[in-house]
Protein backbone atom coordinates (compact mmCIF):
# COMPACT_ATOMS: atom_id res chain seq x y z
CA UNK A 1 0.00 0.00 0.00
CA UNK A 2 1.51 3.24 -0.97
CA UNK A 3 0.48 6.61 1.09
CA UNK A 4 -0.78 9.39 -0.79
CA UNK A 5 -0.04 12.91 0.38
CA UNK A 6 -1.60 15.91 -0.23
CA UNK A 7 0.42 18.79 -0.61
CA UNK A 8 -1.03 20.35 2.91
CA UNK A 9 0.35 17.32 4.59
CA UNK A 10 3.81 18.07 2.82
CA UNK A 11 3.35 21.85 4.08
CA UNK A 12 1.90 20.24 7.60
CA UNK A 13 4.82 17.91 8.13
CA UNK A 14 7.65 20.00 6.99
CA UNK A 15 6.34 22.63 9.62
CA UNK A 16 7.17 20.03 11.89
CA UNK A 17 10.33 19.20 10.86
CA UNK A 18 11.01 22.81 10.79
CA UNK A 19 9.78 23.19 14.48
CA UNK A 20 12.08 20.01 15.74
CA UNK A 21 15.25 22.02 13.73
CA UNK A 22 14.11 24.16 16.45
CA UNK A 23 11.82 27.01 14.52
CA UNK A 24 12.13 28.74 11.64
CA UNK A 25 16.02 30.46 12.60
CA UNK A 26 17.42 27.18 13.11
CA UNK A 27 16.02 25.52 10.02
CA UNK A 28 17.15 28.22 7.99
CA UNK A 29 20.94 28.08 9.65
CA UNK A 30 20.82 23.75 9.21
CA UNK A 31 19.25 24.26 5.49
CA UNK A 32 20.96 27.26 4.62
CA UNK A 33 17.96 29.20 3.30
CA UNK A 34 16.27 32.25 4.55
CA UNK A 35 14.03 32.76 6.93
CA UNK A 36 11.32 34.29 4.82
CA UNK A 37 11.58 31.19 2.05
CA UNK A 38 11.04 28.61 4.96
CA UNK A 39 7.76 30.67 5.89
CA UNK A 40 6.86 30.67 2.17
CA UNK A 41 7.08 26.97 1.89
CA UNK A 42 5.05 26.28 5.16
CA UNK A 43 2.34 28.82 3.65
CA UNK A 44 2.35 27.30 0.20
CA UNK A 45 3.25 30.11 -1.50
CA UNK A 46 6.49 28.39 -2.60
CA UNK A 47 6.01 24.50 -3.63
CA UNK A 48 8.14 22.37 -1.56
CA UNK A 49 10.17 20.62 -4.14
CA UNK A 50 12.19 17.41 -3.54
CA UNK A 51 15.78 18.94 -3.12
CA UNK A 52 14.32 20.66 -0.17
CA UNK A 53 12.56 17.77 1.17
CA UNK A 54 15.82 15.65 0.77
CA UNK A 55 17.90 18.60 2.67
CA UNK A 56 15.56 18.41 5.28
CA UNK A 57 15.92 15.16 5.59
CA UNK A 58 19.78 15.11 5.92
CA UNK A 59 19.69 17.96 8.52
CA UNK A 60 17.08 16.01 10.32
CA UNK A 61 19.83 13.24 10.02
CA UNK A 62 22.47 14.91 11.55
CA UNK A 63 20.57 16.90 14.20
CA UNK A 64 20.19 13.36 15.33
CA UNK A 65 23.65 12.30 15.30
CA UNK A 66 24.39 15.69 17.39
CA UNK A 67 22.01 14.38 19.70
CA UNK A 68 22.93 10.90 20.45
CA UNK A 69 26.71 12.61 20.51
CA UNK A 70 25.57 14.68 23.38
CA UNK A 71 23.43 11.91 24.98
CA UNK A 72 26.41 9.59 24.84
CA UNK A 73 28.66 12.62 26.24
CA UNK A 74 25.88 12.93 29.25
CA UNK A 75 26.03 9.08 29.92
CA UNK A 76 29.61 9.30 30.30
CA UNK A 77 29.85 12.16 32.49
CA UNK A 78 27.08 10.74 35.03
CA UNK A 79 28.20 7.21 34.80
CA UNK A 80 24.55 6.00 33.19
CA UNK A 81 24.62 3.83 30.51
CA UNK A 82 23.75 5.72 26.99
CA UNK A 83 20.19 5.31 25.66
CA UNK A 84 19.41 3.85 29.69
CA UNK A 85 15.94 5.85 30.33
CA UNK A 86 16.81 7.92 33.68
CA UNK A 87 15.16 6.87 37.24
Amino acid sequence: MTASFTMQDSRDHFAHCVQVLGGTTAASRRLGIDERAIRRFISGERPLGSGLLEDTAKALRLLIAEAKAAEEHIAAMSGAQPGAPSA
